[in-house]
Formats: structure tokens, sequence, C-alpha cells
């Protein structure tokens, strides 16, 4: 009997021992164990903001994991993860833009391969590759172009069919600006060269010389940019800055809020922009804002080049997650399991859909963008896609503050367009160099 009892009580107490150990939180690993760290996100992109902070809410909430969502200011990335990063909570999530940006950050950068992350892409294309590593991962799949009006176009007496390379927009600007005041709108809203916009057109509008120099010449980076359509870039860039809401000195001023509310109140037909401009066009906010999406349309950026009548929508990613590799052990499985939780909840997947549209992940619900929709009907007809080559620019933020600074002087000084291709071609060879050493 008393041999019994000892049993007994060993084995209560093995049991309290074992009920000690465990902990009450249930979160999960991606290992099976439990969560204990935390995560902080550095956000890209502003107008994502609000968005990112209700999901950080909802999963810690879910979950109990504390995640800080902090959001760079327009234009302010790279400075502000420069000095984010040094700090002893530094980010654990943060954003790479494209390999350019890899090779600012490629130290930074947790080894994805194993992660069930990595595991959610629909294409290894969407992986952010550092030779066999994964330094990255695309989130999103964005397309851009010119926002179309298709009511106020039609009010003008044209449609979009009507348009199908450069010298039919050509057409249609400027005989809408030929009756602007008739009309009661422009063609196209302010080309803001402020930093909230100018990012439209040293980047967006920059792709498009860059594209086509890169097909003609079967590349897909140069150490030296022969600017090769730089004129085609002027045509189209003229072409916005003659027939707009607003004469060419203004523009230094004008911010991008300023071309979107522009838009919105109907002040103009073509507004220069992507994917990700949606939901800020269709939603209702304290100003009463809101436009039918039967009303939008997106078409090809045209500007002159031969065959462009096939052409689709510019579309791609420079939108990349990276990990903090310098994190700790703890926080480095919190974030990766937070990353698989956007992209397989329902809550992540309908915030993803809602904000950012069509994302390369096997959960990812169909957007409602209808400009995604756009994107798909000029693949389907056969047109070819506008890659984004600008994600090869040397030096990035260098390189395009050159250029903007060139169109800036062009557009509101009445300077030499000598000058942009001089900081398009020359600066690109500098700041490589600078850069390869």
């Amino acid at each position: 009997m008393k041999k019994f009892l000892a049993m007994l009580l060993a084995l209560v107490m093995a049991l309290s021992l074992v009920a000690c150990g465990e902990k009450k939180d249930d979160t999960k690993t991606e290992g099976g164990d439990t969560a204990t760290g935390k995560v902080y996100y550095l956000n890209f992109k502003p107008e994502q903001d609000q968005d990112w902070q209700d999901l950080a809410k909802a999963y810690t909430e879910e979950t109990g994991v504390p995640v800080t969502v902090l959001t760079a200011a327009s234009g302010t990335y790279e400075e502000k993860l420069t000095s984010e990063i040094a700090k002893t909570d530094a980010p654990t999530l943060f954003q790479v833009n494209g390999p350019v940006g890899l090779a600012n950050w490629k130290d930074y950068c947790y080894d994805l391969k194993d992660s069930q992350i990595y595991g959610e892409l629909t294409s290894d294309s969407f992986a952010l590759k550092d030779g066999d590593a994964v330094a990255g991962i695309g989130y999103v799949i964005e397309s851009y172009g010119l926002i179309t009006n298709k009511t106020l176009l039609e009010k003008a007496g044209y449609t979009v069919e009507d348009i199908q390379s450069f010298d039919d927009l050509k057409k249609v600007a400027e005989d809408i600006t030929a009756r602007k005041d008739e009309l009661g709108f422009a063609a196209f809203t302010s080309a803001g060269m402020d930093g909230s916009s100018d990012w439209r057109f040293k980047t967006h509008l920059a792709n498009l010389p860059i594209y086509f120099e890169y097909q003609a010449d079967g590349i897909n980076s140069t150490d030296a940019i022969k600017g090769t359509y730089l004129d085609n870039y002027k045509a189209i860039f003229d072409l916005y800055i003659n027939n707009s809401t607003c004469a060419p000195a203004d523009l230094s001023g004008k911010t991008g809020t300023d071309s979107e509310n522009e838009f919105l109140n109907g002040k103009a037909v073509f507004f220069q922009n992507g994917s990700w401009e949606y939901a800020n066009l269709v939603t209702s906010d304290d100003k009463g804002f809101k436009m039918n999406p039967e009303d939008l349309a997106m078409i090809p950026i045209y500007c002159g080049v031969e065959g462009e009548e096939k052409a689709g929508l510019c579309c791609g990613t420079e939108n990349c997650w990276a990990v903090n590799k310098n994190a700790k052990e703890e926080d480095i499985q919190a974030t990766l399991d937070f990353m698989k939780w956007v992209v397989t909840s329902d809550e992540g997947t309908t915030m993803l859909a809602e904000q950012f549209g069509p994302c390369p992940f096997k959960n990812a619900k169909t957007p409602a963008n209808v400009f995604f929709a756009d994107a798909n009907a000029y693949t389907a007809a056969g047109n070819y896609i506008v890659t984004w080559a600008f994600n090869w620019t040397p030096a990035v933020d260098d390189w395009r503050a050159g250029v903007v600074d060139a169109l800036t002087q062009y557009t509101v000084n009445g300077g030499s367009w000598d000058n942009v291709k001089t900081a398009f071609v020359d600066g690109w060879a500098t700041q490589y160099a600078k850069e390869n050493g």
C-alpha cells in the first residue's frame, strides 16, 4: 500500500510539473511552438497606413502578439529604414524595393527559403533572391497607366476605344484643351513636382524609355543607358504639362493630393497613377468623394513607340517583404507567423484584395478593382505587358533625384530638355559606377 501511495504521489508531482511548464497562450509558430516575440513592421505605403494599423490590431487581439506598424512618409522610406534599422528595437519586417534595393539591404535579410510564407507563393518568380537565398517576398502585383474618367471623356465626344496610340491621345487631349472653358475640365491632372507626386514621372513614366530600350537591345540591365527613347518620354511629358489643370510654371508646388482631388472633382479626364489608387477613388471620405467604378478605366501610357497599339498596362512589383535577420530569434519567428496570417487569414486576404489588388499567394482573394480587370483584358487580347524596368535603375534615389530636378527645371523655369537627357544618361552611368565601384 505504501509503495502504491508513493507511486501515486510521484505521478501527481510529475503531472504538476508538466502543468506548471505549460504556457497559457496558445499562439503557435511555424514550428508548432508558442510564439513569444513581437512584430515591428516599417510600412512603405502611406496610403495603406490605416489598413495595416487595423490589421495589426486584429492580429494582436486574436493572438496576443504585439504588432507595431510605423509608416514612413512618402518619399522617405530609405531614409527612415536607415534610421530605424540602427536602433535596438529595429524593424523585424521591412520592404526592399526590387533587386536594386536588395543591393543596399541584403546583409539584413533573413533567408526565407524554408519559411511558410515562401511556400504560400503561387510562383517562385515572385521571390526576390540573393543567390540561393530567398531575401524577399513580393506581396503585391500592381498595374499603372492613365486612369480615365470615361464619363468626362464621353462628354468630350470620345471613348477609350478611340485611344490606341500616342497620336490618338494627343488628338483627344489637345481637343479637350481647346474646349476647356466650354467643357469645364482639362485633359490631365497636374503633373506635380512635389515629393508626394514626382515619383509618378521620375519612376513610373521614366520606365517607358528604359523598358523600350531594354526590349530593343535584348537586355534587362545596363551600366550605361543610351536614352534611345527619351524623345518619346519628352513627347508624353509635354502632353501632360501643356494640357493640364494648371500652367507648367505652377507645377513645382502641386502635390499628389492636388492631382487626386482634381480627378475626384471632375476637373480632368486623365490621371497617371496605379491600381493602388482605386480604393481612394471609390471610397467615401469626410469630403464625400466617391466615384462610380463604372466610370473608371485604365488605359496604357502611349508615347509614340512603333507597335504601341498592342501595348497593355505597366504591370509588376517592386514591393518585397524582408525579415530582419538581426532581430531576436523569437521576434523573427513572430514576424514569420504574422506574415503567414496576413496571406492566409480572412482578415488579411480581404485587406490585401481590397487595398492592393491581386496578390501572388495561394489563398489570395479576387479583388473588385476594375483596373486589374482592364490589365487582364489587355493581356487576354494579346497585348504585351510593359514590365517594370525601373526596378533596375542604378543608385535608385540619387539617380531619380537628378532626373526630377532636371524635369522641374524644364517644367517650371523653361529649362532645356538637354538637361533631362544629361541627368538620365550621364547620371545613370555616374551612379552605376559609384554603386559598383
